[in-house]
């Protein structure tokens, strides 16, 4: 078996026990993010809420991140009221640790003393307030994933798992999970020069997260809350110019042509994606095989090579033998710095869209603070509202799923280089 197949077997063992018999994100939830800095970063939150939004685009969802910079489990009791049960929170992700022990420099018993007192205490505010509660262990530092397996900070969240899990809260070990992506990177690392750039999932104070670490992060809390791998799954024959059996996708229109086959695509989800590039992280977190599965399998083709298009844009091209065994069209596209399918641009406009929805309500919150004395800061709070409604408004009518016309054609040319996998 060759080393890459390994460690996908061991990251898929490692995720399985995160894995629910059901999304923990229902039509209708109010999903509130709160946390340290890492929460306030906003970046793993957004993820979450891109995923969620296109996976499931006639829902009617609320996201709100309630991350403040520097601060404790303990100091966050203090604003659970205002922050989290006076937006109607339903679903709630809580995830501290880090500052709790001071960085590390206050890693001792009376510190986790008081980190596992406010475990108990938002697990008992969240079961009086009807909220579904995940208690998250606290992100990875940058510290060897070895050592920090058996460290302070581990132990202390296990134990806030534990007490979690006792209080019918639901959990999610962050840490490990993002322990083994830190474990994949380091692996490549060690194989580059010194001229090469290494793979980081942290900035240089160790602690915070760059993008890789705000992903890997994502994936972690996404397995945990059981969403789910498959986007949808379309079947053709292209000699009888029939659709088999799909799942949460329509075919119609489907015809044989000369050198291929050609039909229409409807789906009832669409797949995520986070803008060119982005699936360079798939070489060290499992995004596309556990949590973005956009399936095409077209059988009964002539030997050859295939240029599949979709809505008149490029995804790649693939042999006859490929197609037959199946292909995930999530990101595939013939130009990395250009979105492939339709469903890519649309998400693509979702990215941004979901930055400047949550960007105006940092805000807002941030008005609230600093502007409390100005005779405008109520009008100017309620403008606000009004603008984060049009642009929720604008998320839900760009993640709607439209139907795609997909041509399938044979091309004698050499395959180009595509990020479908």
């Amino acid at each position: 078996m060759k080393p890459w197949s390994l460690l996908f077997l061991v990251l898929s063992f490692v995720f399985a026990p995160l894995t629910r018999a059901e999304f923990a994100i229902h039509d209708g939830d109010t999903v509130v993010f709160l946390g340290d800095s890492i929460t306030a970063a906003r970046t793993y939150g957004e993820i979450i809420e891109d995923y969620t939004l296109l996976r499931f685009p006639r829902w009617n969802l609320k996201f709100i991140n309630a991350g403040k910079g520097g601060e404790t489990a303990h100091q966050s009791l203090a604003r659970l009221d205002t922050d989290v049960f006076a937006h109607g929170a339903t679903v709630l992700t809580v995830a501290y640790g880090v500052n709790d022990i001071g960085w590390g420099f206050k890693a001792d018993a009376e510190h986790k003393k008081e980190y596992l007192e406010a475990i108990g205490q938002i697990a008992a505010r969240c079961a009086q307030h009807g909220v579904r509660l995940f208690i998250c262990s606290a992100a990875i530092t940058a510290e060897n994933p070895d050592t920090a397996e058996h460290g302070f900070l581990q132990k202390m969240c296990d134990e806030g798992l534990t007490l979690a899990k006792a209080k019918n809260a639901g959990t999610i070990d962050v840490q490990r999970s993002m322990r083994e992506i830190q474990r994949r990177a380091w692996a490549a690392n060690a194989t580059k020069t010194a001229k090469e750039k290494a793979m980081l999932m942290h900035v240089a104070d160790s602690v915070h997260l760059n993008d890789l670490g705000q992903m890997a992060m994502a994936f972690a809390i996404l397995k945990g809350l059981g969403a789910p791998a498959d986007v949808s799954t379309a079947k053709i024959d292209a000699r009888q110019a029939q659709a088999g059996a799909g799942e949460n996708c329509r075919i119609s229109d489907v015809r044989r042509i000369k050198d291929g086959v050609t039909f229409t695509r409807t789906d009832d989800r669409l797949p995520f994606n986070f803008g060119p590039l982005w699936t360079l992280h798939e070489l060290y977190i499992p995004f596309a095989t556990e949590l973005n599965r956009y399936m095409l399998t077209v059988t009964a083709l002539p030997e050859g090579q295939y240029e599949v298009t979709a809505g008149g844009r490029g995804l790649g091209r693939w042999g006859a033998d490929s197609l037959a065994r199946g292909i995930n069209l999530a990101s595939a596209t013939t130009n990395a710095w250009q979105p492939g399918g339709p469903w890519d641009a649309q998400a693509a406009a979702l990215k941004v869209f979901t930055e400047s929805r949550d960007n105006l309500a940092f805000a807002r919150r941030d008005m609230e603070q600093t502007l409390a004395s100005s005779p405008r800061t109520e009008s100017l709070w309620h403008k606000t509202i009004d603008v984060e409604d049009n642009i929720v408004a604008l998320q839900h009518a760009t993640v709607q799923p439209v139907p795609v016309e997909f041509v399938i054609r044979k091309s004698e040319s050499a395959p180009s280089r595509k990020k479908g996998l």
